[in-house]
């Protein structure tokens, strides 16, 4: 059997939703009556499709679960990660600005687990960069659209450019992977569709 992470940690923007909270929506976010979490100009906010059953399968599997993210909008990310009910599935949240080492040191103090049993989750070279010198395990999620373009969480090609040797695998979910040179993957998102992934070496 596959070895597992001792932490999964995730970043929030363009990892867990496609947007960042402090630039393309307005907060504070409301539930409104037909459930649809929006901002206060009435804008629809989604999760990317797979978020729930991904952090879901993770938690069945024991692997206990810390954001991380660099956001100023720290009372708006907090405050959507409870609209979504997401609140339930993280043991630590590490939600303020600046370098993610911090953010990192501060969970290794509090769980007690090695950077090298943890596996991190980022759609940004930068994080990668400076968390990858911990020793940390990690995954980069490419799926930042231009600036100028809509996002589009159904969409997407994530290239994941290092993978850890855990694989985490559930049979509710289905995906389309093809090697390329270079060790990476390309991963296409279908609508309607909670990919699987495997990460290996």
């Amino acid at each position: 059997m596959a070895q597992l992470p001792k932490l999964a940690v995730f970043d929030l923007d363009y990892t867990l939703w496609p947007f960042w909270v402090d630039t393309h929506v307005d907060p504070p976010f409301h539930k409104s009556s037909d459930e649809t979490v929006r901002d206060r100009r009435g804008q629809s906010i989604q999760l990317y499709p797979e978020v729930p059953e991904v952090l879901e399968r993770l938690r069945g599997l024991g692997v206990p679960i810390a954001a991380a993210s660099r956001t100023g909008e720290v009372e708006g990310a907090n405050q959507l990660l409870e609209l979504f009910d997401l609140v339930r599935y993280f043991v630590h949240r590490e939600i303020y600005p600046g370098s993610k080492v911090t953010h990192f040191e501060r969970l290794q103090r509090k769980t007690g687990v090695p950077f090298s049993q943890m596996i991190f989750f980022d759609d940004e070279k930068r994080n990668i960069v400076d968390v990858s010198k911990l020793g940390t395990k990690w995954c980069y999620l490419h799926s930042c659209p231009a600036w100028n373009e809509p996002s589009n969480p159904n969409s997407r090609i994530r290239c994941i450019h290092k993978g850890p040797s855990w694989t985490l695998r559930s049979s509710h979910l289905r995906h389309r992977t093809e090697r390329k040179s270079g060790g990476h993957f390309q991963e296409r998102r279908r609508r309607g569709q909670l990919l699987k992934r495997q990460y290996r070496n």
